[in-house]
């Protein structure tokens, strides 16, 4: 795992930002998810932080306490990277006519 947490790290929109915007509280937290709206490897991040359990500052475009509330809706799952792609699959699949 370290090695693929290694190379999205390295293609994150946020890898040079300061860790403080990174990890405000309350209304500046905005500003951090906005950093993430963007980002190439705003799905891996978010899967790293949901199936690790981080606690704490704006990862793939959620808070802590978003990612809280989806933990709690959700505590069967076992890994969030596979529901995530799986629901981007789904989101990139053209629609019939």
């Amino acid at each position: 795992m370290a090695g693929a947490s290694a190379h999205w790290r390295m293609e994150a929109a946020c890898r040079a930002a300061d860790s403080e915007e990174l990890f405000a509280e309350a209304a500046k937290q905005n500003r951090a998810k906005a950093v993430c709206a963007g980002c190439p490897v705003r799905i891996a991040c978010l899967a790293e932080a949901l199936d690790n359990r981080i606690e704490f500052g704006v990862w793939g475009g959620m808070t802590e306490r978003e990612r809280r509330a989806l933990l709690r809706r959700r505590p069967g799952v076992r890994s969030w990277r596979v529901v995530l792609d799986a629901a981007r699959g789904v989101r990139e699949q053209p629609r019939a006519s």
